[in-house]
């Protein structure tokens, strides 16, 4: 498969989908002769939200596609490979004496710290060792602090993996950290783990799972539900539902998208406004929500006004540093896909300035980057980006 044009490599997985070229046309809102060309190779997938919409029709990963294309090693593959053996070690070894819980408490809010910065190698290199600790914690000193640790390991390693584009492992990561929680018996311990879980669930093409899993969780812990709320418990409820409203347009389900966002802004109208960093719930992070949604079902104009106005939200301190470069990124897609090489090219090194880590260590972030950069109107720097990340 690797040595596969993309045209080629696109007819083999219609194939294994057992899907005609009508019905793949049909699901693509193409033609036949249109899907014929690409499979041929006469019509070339150069945007970025048709290697997408295509990859997200045959229910692969976009990498899939374009795994034949030149570039230099994955910078943080040795450091996915140390938490996948970290993963796999299944048996806590007790410790001389028992670890210091709050001192684990203290490494892993610094890992979260690093995390809102998008120092994502720098993650990969602290993780491992964070992991073993807190399962070290709850075998040693069991009961919910350490249960809540461990949890919360789990579904910060999860969230790495999805950036780093390793959505199969980061779903056993986060699926860890789920039973972690539910075998506590604290629904929102279980509700909090539920979150990175979404997110390696939509990674990984898992969309129908991803709005269950959010819709179940932010129902457990509604305001009519026992159980003692932690002081952010209106910002969970809403992230669960924003999670559940991405998944839901991600499949292009327009009226479940916009009730579950609809349902999220109402949350946003108690929850404390205050950042997200400080256990509050942002109502930037709703509206970029709805703007996100808005581009993946297709409404590509309501999507570009919605943005316009989001501008000065988004480049407040409300959003962590992370999340702000994360959306500049989808905001560079946005323009790709309307072809405006130049907007597209300086959303992109927004993003780079907001946090380097987003850009130069994501795999998608480097595609969109060789993408963009093939536009005539890209900006010189741009053009330097790529050259520096080598997906000329």
């Amino acid at each position: 498969m690797n040595e596969l044009p993309v045209g080629r490599r696109v007819a083999h997985w219609r194939v294994r989908r057992n899907m005609t070229q009508q019905q793949f046309a049909d699901r693509l809102g193409k033609s036949k002769s249109w899907v014929d060309k690409v499979e041929r190779g006469v019509r070339r997938l150069e945007r970025v939200s048709n290697l997408r919409e295509v990859a997200e029709a045959l229910r692969i990963d976009l990498e899939m596609l374009l795994a034949d294309r030149p570039g230099p090693a994955d910078p943080a593959s040795a450091g996915v490979e140390g938490i996948r053996a970290a993963l796999a070690r299944y048996h806590v070894v007790a410790p001389a004496r028992p670890p210091d819980v709050a001192q684990v408490r203290a490494r892993l809010g610094h890992a979260g710290q690093s995390y809102r910065h998008a120092r994502y190698r720098e993650l990969l290199g602290l993780l491992p060792g964070l992991l073993d600790a807190a399962r070290e914690a709850r075998a040693t000193c069991p009961g919910r602090a350490a249960d809540e640790l461990l949890g919360s390991g789990y579904g910060l390693v999860a969230l790495v993996l999805v950036k780093l584009g390793q959505g199969e492992l980061a779903w056993l990561a986060a699926d860890r950290g789920l039973a972690v929680a539910t075998a506590a018996g604290d629904p929102w311990l279980a509700a909090a783990a539920t979150v990175p879980l979404c997110q390696a669930l939509r990674a990984s093409g898992r969309l129908r799972s991803a709005v269950e899993a959010a819709v179940v969780a932010a129902h457990r812990v509604g305001p009519a539900r026992p159980g003692a709320a932690p002081a952010d418990g209106w910002a969970l409820r809403g992230t669960l539902l924003l999670q559940a409203a991405l998944a839901a347009a991600g499949r292009g389900d327009d009226r479940a998208a916009h009730e579950l966002l609809g349902r999220a802004g109402k949350t946003d109208q108690v929850a404390e406004p205050k950042g997200i960093d400080d256990g509050g719930y942002d109502p930037a992070a709703v509206e970029a929500a709805r703007e996100v949604a808005e581009f993946a079902l297709g409404e590509v104009a309501a999507s570009t006004v919605r943005h316009e106005k989001l501008i000065p939200a988004t480049s407040g301190g409300g959003l962590p540093t992370e999340h702000r470069a994360a959306y500049l990124l989808h905001v560079a897609r946005l323009y790709a896909s309307a072809g405006d090489g130049l907007r597209a090219g300086r959303a992109v090194l927004d993003a780079e300035r907001t946090a380097r880590g987003e850009v130069h260590d994501r795999p998608a972030a480097r595609e969109l980057v060789a993408v963009v950069a093939r536009s005539a109107a890209a900006p010189a720097g741009l053009t330097r980006l790529a050259a520096t990340l080598g997906v000329t």
